[in-house]
């Protein structure tokens, strides 16, 4: 695996990441998805990943929060991954799913009501070699943290 950049634990990269996540949602919501509907950062430069929105609520404040995340489609469900580029703690927005699963997700301009659940043990291995796939950094950010990032399985609301 690579080694794990330097200062990628700190307080300037989470801020970074902040902010680039901030313009993400935004451009994406005025393109509905066609500016900022891919990722090209990493190993998303030469393959760009599909993005998509999730609508979530702060288990603090009760605000909604929207977080651009990289995506894969499994038959009705999208799944994500809580991977926070390798970084030792799990995302905020993973703990939000936790404490209200209830959600919406945009796809380009497709926004449905889903709930999130995190995938059970036998999920997660037959996920997370697609999810690999789809985005190699993955295996590169697991490397780099001692805890399991979470496969996120968002499933259709009826």
């Amino acid at each position: 695996m690579d080694k794990k950049p330097d200062g990628l634990d700190g307080e300037f990269a989470r801020r970074v990441i902040k902010v680039m996540a901030r313009v993400n949602v935004a451009v994406y919501k005025l393109t509905r998805g066609r500016i900022g509907g891919t990722w090209r950062v990493g190993a998303g430069w030469k393959d760009p990943v599909p993005i998509c929105l999730v609508e979530h609520r702060g288990r603090r404040t009760g605000k909604l929060r929207t977080t651009p995340l990289v995506y894969l489609r499994d038959g009705d469900s999208v799944v994500v991954v809580a991977s926070q580029a390798g970084r030792p703690q799990h995302p905020l927005w993973f703990r939000n799913l936790e404490a209200d699963p209830d959600v919406t997700v945009q796809i380009r301009g497709d926004r449905r009501p889903m709930r999130a659940r995190t995938a059970g043990t036998s999920e997660r291995a037959e996920l997370w070699p697609r999810l690999v796939d789809l985005y190699r950094d993955y295996d590169s950010y697991q490397s780099w943290t001692d805890r399991e990032i979470p496969v996120v399985i968002l499933e259709p609301r009826a």
